[in-house]
């Protein structure tokens, strides 16, 4: 199994070094596929993790009742904070752009200072650590939990990486893609030498969680991105009915 969880996080950094490649991907209209991989990915965390972290929410009901009363909730809270981080490094990074042209018109190239590449691109990284983590220490055990977990994160992967390209460009190919691989592998290697307890699996998969729907959504959404709504729904729709009867 350790051969394994190595070998998908090799792939799942693979994925930032060579998507670049896939010049299809970054087209206007959204591409299918793009949209169909946040359908998946948006679809895992619906129909998958959260499930689950409500199944277990007795494991965190019971440390939450001796802590403090609300931290039955702890699960949802966190997914929140997932969602409210992400959304507020998205915002950070997109007020920060400007013009290459110096006119701000709708579509154009525009490009971010060093410091909030830094920032934007440590962000993700770190979020690519956690996913690298979990592939070690995930909330169900066994191989299928696995796969299903490495191909649903595969496609979410794909989204972002042509997010982060289109708002850093070359610095994102120069440097950026390999932050983000190299995230990845972190998060694996520190997974396979430490060990932590079920309440720290949920509460890393319930930030996962929020964090993953709003990665997905912020670049479903808007208008300039001329998003396939079919391709979306046929992907969650998919995937959705490969976890139900998997």
């Amino acid at each position: 199994m350790s051969l394994l969880v190595a070998a998908l996080a090799a792939v799942l950094a693979a994925v930032h070094v060579f998507v670049a490649r896939l010049r299809s991907l970054t087209v206007v209209p959204r591409s299918v596929w793009l949209s169909m991989a946040g359908g998946a990915s948006v679809a895992y965390v619906f129909v998958h993790i959260l499930p689950e972290l409500h199944r277990r929410g007795a494991v965190l009901e019971e440390v939450g009742n001796r802590v403090l009363g609300f931290l039955e909730y702890h699960a949802y809270l966190v997914a929140l904070l997932g969602f409210a981080f992400f959304y507020g490094v998205e915002a950070f990074a997109r007020r920060s752009q400007r013009s290459t042209s110096g006119d701000e018109v709708a579509g154009a190239r525009t490009k971010t200072s060093a410091g909030v590449f830094w920032v934007h691109v440590g962000s993700f990284a770190a979020y690519n650590a956690l996913v690298g983590y979990l592939l070690v220490h995930r909330e169900q055990p066994g191989v299928r939990s696995l796969l299903f977990f490495a191909a649903a994160m595969a496609a979410h992967f794909l989204v972002n990486d042509v997010g982060l390209r289109d708002h850093h460009h070359e610095a994102y190919d120069r440097y950026g893609r390999w932050v983000l691989a190299a995230g990845v592998l972190a998060g694996w290697a520190v997974g396979s030498v430490t060990t932590v307890g079920e309440l720290a699996v949920n509460s890393l998969f319930a930030f996962l969680a929020g964090s993953v729907v709003l990665n997905v959504i912020k670049e479903e959404l808007p208008a300039e991105r001329e998003s396939r709504f079919w391709s979306f729904a046929v992907g969650a729709a998919g995937y959705s009915a490969l976890l139900l009867v998997g």
